[in-house]
């Protein structure tokens, strides 16, 4: 589900403190991406709002949801219901495990 590879090399690149700034700008975009997603009301935008979820989920070794995204994208391109139900949940359970890992992992 998380690549901790990846976190732990982003977190070597741009270092802790700017790390945990790109972590906060990534739970708080996913976060209104994920409302907007379950409100339903803009189904126009799904493509663009899950291709734009699915690179931050992939900067941040999130792979497991990056393909959700990826399906939901070309679902949405094709003019076909994209399965929010399934993204939903895979963003809730890949947000949980990458901050339970963080903490056990990078703690200070």
């Amino acid at each position: 589900m998380v690549d901790w590879g990846r976190v732990a090399s982003l977190r070597m690149e741009i270092g802790a403190a700017d790390f945990s700034e790109v972590l906060e700008m990534f739970l708080a975009e996913a976060d209104d991406v994920i409302r907007r997603l379950r409100s339903g009301t803009n189904e126009a935008s799904y493509e663009a709002e899950l291709h734009a979820l699915k690179g931050a989920a992939l900067n941040l070794g999130l792979s497991d949801l990056a393909n959700l995204c990826s399906e939901g994208e070309r679902a949405a391109r094709c003019g076909v219901a994209a399965d929010i139900s399934a993204i939903v949940s895979g963003y809730t359970a890949s947000r949980a495990a990458l901050l339970a890992g963080l903490a056990s992992k990078f703690a200070a």
